[in-house]
């Protein structure tokens, strides 16, 4: 039987297939202001620039390519029962061959109506471009399939309950400064072995007996290894 490795990656895993992410420039996403296009309040009072601005994350999404710390983690599925919980919004893991991803804050790969009481009804988008005149079937405009600022997280408690059976837990690309997902580092209570990658590892406030590695997600992967084979 295997054992359950859960990995709760974030934009830093991203970032090196060349993703940028908006905590890079003081609160601006590609030059946007948080505020303007990704809440809901946003998408109120301008869905054209909200949807504008994630057709141009969706595009770069299409353009760029697993790195190798996704691909490293769908081969951990040989060994592992392997479960990616992502903050990302971006389809990489799924790229790369990962058959079981959670994704907390949504897939930009997706639509979903922004009709009230449809949260749950999901569909893909052909290409990068999501247009003000695609609707659902009850007439509504199709938004992005992400969560919001100011939005709850729906995938919380699935996740919760992920990472409190894992074995293994693995943190990486993610400063866990983001709440509430950042809360569930604490949640692996009966895992054998917990370990957070970062460049900047040595300096997160994590529990005591996670092993922290000082690196990014690829240079990592050696380290990762040697820690995953011992078991």
């Amino acid at each position: 039987m295997k054992k359950k490795l859960v990995v709760l990656s974030g934009a830093g895993i991203s970032a090196e297939s060349g993703i940028k992410t908006f905590r890079d420039s003081d609160g601006l996403w590609e030059q946007y202001r948080i505020e303007d296009v990704a809440t809901p309040q946003a998408w109120q009072r301008d869905p054209t620039l909200v949807q504008h601005f994630y057709n141009l994350r969706r595009k770069q999404v299409l353009e760029v390519e697993p790195n190798a710390a996704h691909h490293f983690f769908q081969q951990c599925e040989k060994i592992y029962e392997t479960t990616i919980v992502t903050q990302n919004i971006d389809d990489l893991h799924e790229r790369a061959g990962s058959s079981n991803v959670l994704h907390l804050h949504g897939n930009i790969r997706l639509s979903k109506s922004s009709g009230p009481n449809q949260e749950k009804a999901y569909y893909p988008i052909d290409g990068w471009e999501l247009r003000m005149n695609d609707l659902c079937p009850d007439g509504y405009v199709l938004r992005p399939h992400v969560v919001w600022f100011g939005e709850s997280v729906p995938m919380m408690e699935t996740a919760a309950e992920i990472v409190q059976k894992a074995d293994i837990l693995i943190v990486i690309g993610t400063s866990l400064n983001v709440y509430p997902a950042a809360g569930l580092s604490q949640l692996a209570v009966n895992a054998t072995k917990k370990i957070v990658v970062d460049p900047y590892a040595s300096k997160l406030t994590v529990p005591g007996d996670f092993i922290k590695i000082n690196e990014t997600a690829v240079a990592a992967i050696p380290s990762l290894k040697k820690y995953l084979l011992k078991q």
